[in-house]
């Protein structure tokens, strides 16, 4: 029987209310140039959100060899937003590859796929500045455990494009560094409005940071249950809100593998088995660069490596995973 936990803390906020009282702080001219495009003057936002922040799980002693694994496909790219489920089929939610303090450099010159994913979803600015005002302890890490945080029916106004693209003067795209390094007219040339704007449920959690040479036990462990807690979160509020036995889909990538130099076979390996723990039904893979597919598919290799072994047992599990020898890599500057 898989757990079915209750969040630390439930929060709901009505869009208007808190783009009014707490507007997200653009500390950045090129963040106040994509607001510009996604919230112009005279924007009328609806809608509410739902803030949730979960309690870290257990791992499981086994995989139960009866329950029907996730099915986990590849999807070219980075996040488009785009449905998988058929309309009404399910809830899909959207990993963001958060630091230990949601959202904390949102309002910076950063532009990796955190600040990304605050700068198309305005309101989730204005979600941390009234957590802040609040004093709400808006972690996604505490006391050195995952308690990821969930954010439900949040509107993205606009879509920017990262991609490189010299006949519009950006060589070097707008991900990461590049952002910074933009003039304004440039940032908004690459922003479309999405109107109406779509609805994207946001599961927040935080990568392991700073390893070297081979992951350990522990490190494997700790990116196993901070994704096990995410998902298991997802599941159970996908329930709450449209019943038990709703599908349930999630995006993510190679989390953690960007600044903090993570593996990227073994994070969407180790998330796979996680969607497999938490009863996920489908895990969407967003292989972001052209290197990506050749990691998805070795990711794909190992995972059925250990089926064929037949180990269920966590523990023997997690040794195998460790027996695999994969590495730490170097940070990306991202």
């Amino acid at each position: 029987m898989r757990p079915s936990p209750e969040p630390l803390e439930r929060l709901e906020y009505d869009v208007d209310g808190l783009m009014a009282l707490h507007p997200p702080v653009w500390r950045h001219p090129n963040k106040a140039a994509v607001f510009a495009v996604a919230c112009p003057p005279g924007t009328v936002h609806r809608g509410r959100i739902c803030y949730t922040r979960w309690p870290t799980l257990p791992l499981p002693d086994a995989i139960d060899p009866a329950v029907v694994p996730a099915d986990v496909v590849e999807r070219p790219g980075f996040y488009d937003y785009a449905p998988v489920l058929e309309p009404g089929a399910g809830v899909e939610w959207h990993v963001n590859f958060a630091d230990p303090h949601l959202f904390v450099a949102y309002g910076s010159s950063l532009f990796a796929q955190d600040e990304l994913q605050v700068a198309e979803h305005p309101v989730l600015g204005a979600l941390k500045e009234a957590l802040a005002s609040g004093r709400h302890p808006a972690l996604t890490v505490d006391t050195g455990s995952p308690t990821p945080v969930l954010v439900t029916g949040v509107p993205r106004r606009c879509a920017v494009s990262t991609d490189p693209d010299p006949g519009l003067g950006r060589p070097d795209g707008l991900y990461g560094a590049a952002f910074s390094r933009a003039v304004p007219r440039m940032v908004r040339e690459a922003c479309v409005p999405v109107e109406p704007p779509t609805l994207t449920n946001v599961l927040a959690m935080a990568a392991p940071r700073g390893g070297r040479g081979e992951y350990r036990r522990d490190e494997i462990v700790a990116v196993l249950t901070t994704a096990l807690t995410g998902f298991r979160a997802a599941v159970v509020e996908s329930s709450r809100a449209m019943g038990p036995g709703t599908a349930v889909a999630v995006h993510s990538g190679f989390w953690g593998c960007g600044a903090f130099g993570g593996n990227r076979t073994l994070m969407a390996l180790l998330q796979w088995i996680a969607a497999d723990m938490a009863g996920i039904d489908l895990l969407v893979l967003h292989t972001a660069d052209p290197a990506g597919p050749a990691a998805y598919a070795a990711a794909v290799d190992s995972r059925d490596d250990l089926a064929r072994a037949g180990v269920s047992d966590t523990g023997r599990l997690i040794e195998r995973v460790q027996a695999m020898g994969f590495e730490w890599g170097m940070g990306d500057g991202t």
